[in-house]
This record gives structure tokens, sequence and C-alpha cells, in this order.
């Protein structure tokens, strides 16, 4: 569906150029925008290569363990049906803790691996239940204590000052995954046990 909206909005642009004999600046506008766009993302390139250089070193040094040794008991009182041991809680906890430090590539596998084993203890295979979706609400609203891709994206478009996003970050992050937390768990009082 976006390939066509993207299709109808560069023949819409081509035809209104042509109409208006702009072929020109139409032209000249499509070569100025792929710059920008190269531009843009060579310097995204390297600042993300830092930054994720930097969050493999935190996570080889063991501060995803630390922050998912800290995280652990809250996240028992909002999964009480998952049996203490189930493989499912490490994945999760890895999950939301490499989201938190802004590492979501490396964050991706563990949430696949926690729903596939979220899917083992499912009663009704095929049907979320309450777990799978306030883990995913946790997942999709991620606190974020390092905003590293945003904080590489304001850089590479030459903000003065990129690392201003981090205390509205964190802040906007917490806020959304509170009140994605408590909706998720209001819909669960409503159909308990699954």
């Amino acid at each position: 569906m976006l390939n066509f909206l993207w299709l109808f909005l560069i023949l819409i642009s081509t035809m209104c150029a042509i109409i208006t004999n702009h072929i020109d600046q139409l032209a000249l506008s499509i070569v100025n925008s792929a710059k920008t766009a190269f531009n843009i993302a060579l310097g995204l390139g390297g600042i993300m290569t830092f930054w994720l250089g930097i969050m493999k070193i935190a996570e080889d040094a063991g501060l995803i363990k630390l922050l998912a040794k800290g995280i652990y008991p809250i996240l028992k009182t909002l999964f009480p049906n998952i049996p203490k041991d189930h493989p499912a809680w490490g994945a999760m906890v890895m999950n939301i803790s490499a989201n938190m430090l802004g590492l979501a590539s490396a964050a991706t596998p563990f949430g696949l691996k926690a729903m596939d084993e979220l899917e083992k203890i499912n009663k009704n295979p095929g049907t979320a239940t309450n777990a799978m979706c306030m883990f995913l609400t946790i997942n999709t609203s991620s606190v974020q204590l390092i905003p590293a891709s945003g904080i590489a994206f304001l850089a590479a478009s030459g903000a003065a000052s990129p690392q201003d996003i981090v205390i509205t970050s964190i802040l906007a992050t917490t806020i959304s995954s509170a009140v994605g937390v408590l909706f998720a768990y209001m819909e669960q009082k409503k159909q308990p046990g699954n």
C-alpha cells in the first residue's frame, strides 16, 4: 500500500512539473534531495558505528546483565503467570535491558525468542496471552536510558548539542511505558487467567 502512495506522489509531482513547465526545477530538486539524503546517511553511519561500539563494550562488560538483575523483580509482578525458571524470562529480561541501552539490533533476537517461549506455555496457541501483550507493550514503549539513534540522527543533521535529548527521552519513554503498562494491566484484569 505504501508503495502505491509513493508512486502516486511521484507521478503527481512529475505531471505538475510538466504542466507548469518546471521540469528543470524538479530535476534540480531531485538531485539536491539525493545529495542531502546521502550526507545525512553517511554521517549517521559513522555516529551509529561509534555508539554501537560503545554499547557493545557496555554489553561485554556486563552492564546488560547488571541491568537485568535490577529489573527482574519488577517484571515478576507484571508477569505472574510465567513459571519462575521458564526460558522466556532470560529472553525477556535481555530484550528489555538491551532496549534500555539503545541496542535495538541486539534486542530484536531476544524479543523474538521471548515470544517463541511465551507461545510454548500458551493454552490457546495462535492467540496472544496477557503475558505476550504486556511484553509487547513494554518492548514497544521501551524506556530509553541512552537514545543512541536519536543522538546520532541529530548529530548527523548538524545539531549543535544532540545530547540534549537524553533527559527528555528518558522522561518521555518512561511516561509512555508507564501508561502502556497501566493500560495493559487494566485490560488483563478484564480477562484474568489468559
